[in-house]
């Protein structure tokens, strides 16, 4: 009897081991999660780029996945469906708080390490953030930082009261909508401009609206947040984080690594970072009254 029941532990032992160790393999992926704030082809075409990046430079087999909102990215990780994320910084800090998770990267632009919101109109008769009072307005998602809590903040600095608003899902998603009239003005994200060519979200919908910087322009920019972290899920072997992180922060070394990043989150690089470099992020929501949690309620 104590045999069987020795046979079973030691199984049981080397079954752990075995799973524990072939984490990374072409068998058992790690998984690794794009936030979906723009189009899920582009994310998902690019993302295979970054795929075959991290296999070739660290042995590591990664699986990109774009789960369907900004929150089920946070509770895939939460649930360990994820194992890694590119995250924007309000979707981290719920991720942290709630399930452990921790920011190991932080997205670089240029020389910049942070971006900013902007709120856009294309209804000629705003002409200022007072205007917007009464107004049908379009958000991306409760946890995104710049379609939501940043404009959320500025609007509540001015005092604004809107009248109907929406949650489009996706950036590019809101820019349509201003666009296309069917809302007064939205949220989105505010990137520098490049020798002279502005790099907001309107970007993404130049193929199929050419004219958008001329019909859609900005009213208002809030101020900055810290750019998007790369997010490992609590208990995540240190060896494979180190992996990754190192193939990461070469991503944009070579000419097809460096325009892939550049569409999936208009970013040139990454670089290292810690917990410490959101408390700004947590402090607009403290400025605001809520809680991390009060986002996805």
């Amino acid at each position: 009897m104590f045999k069987k029941v020795l046979v079973v532990v030691c199984s049981a032992f080397m079954i752990t081991c075995t799973s524990q160790k072939d984490l990374g393999s072409s068998e058992r992926p790690v998984r690794l999660a794009l936030v979906p704030g723009q189009d899920s082809a582009v994310l998902i075409e690019n993302g295979k780029i970054l795929e075959k990046w991290i296999l070739q430079e660290s042995g590591v087999h990664v699986r990109v996945q774009v789960p369907v909102s900004f929150v089920a990215v946070v509770e895939a990780m939460g649930s360990e469906r994820v194992d890694v994320a590119i995250l924007n910084p309000f979707g981290y800090i719920l991720a942290h708080e709630k399930y452990g998770a921790t920011a190991k990267l932080m997205g670089v632009n240029g020389e910049y390490s942070h971006y900013w919101g902007q709120i856009i109109t294309a209804n000629p008769k705003i002409k200022n953030l007072k205007d917007l009072n009464g107004k049908k307005f379009a958000f991306v998602d409760p946890v995104s930082t710049s379609g939501y809590i940043l404009a959320a903040k500025l609007l509540q600095d001015e005092k604004i009261k809107l009248g109907e608003t929406i949650f489009a899902g996706k950036h590019d998603s809101v820019v349509t909508m201003v666009y296309q009239g069917r809302v007064d003005a939205g949220a989105t994200y505010n990137t520098p401009s490049e020798n002279g060519v502005p790099q907001d979200a309107r970007r993404l919908v130049t193929t199929q609206f050419p004219d958008v910087y001329e019909k859609v322009r900005i009213l208002a920019k809030t101020g900055p947040i810290p750019s998007e972290p790369v997010v490992y899920r609590k208990n995540f072997p240190t060896e494979l984080e180190r992996k990754i992180s190192q193939a990461l922060k070469s991503f944009s070394s070579t000419p097809e690594g460096a325009a892939a990043l550049k569409k999936l989150y208009h970013l040139t690089g990454f670089k290292d970072c810690s917990d410490k470099d959101y408390d700004g992020a947590r402090q607009i929501l403290l400025d605001l009254g809520q809680k991390v949690q009060d986002l996805v309620k």
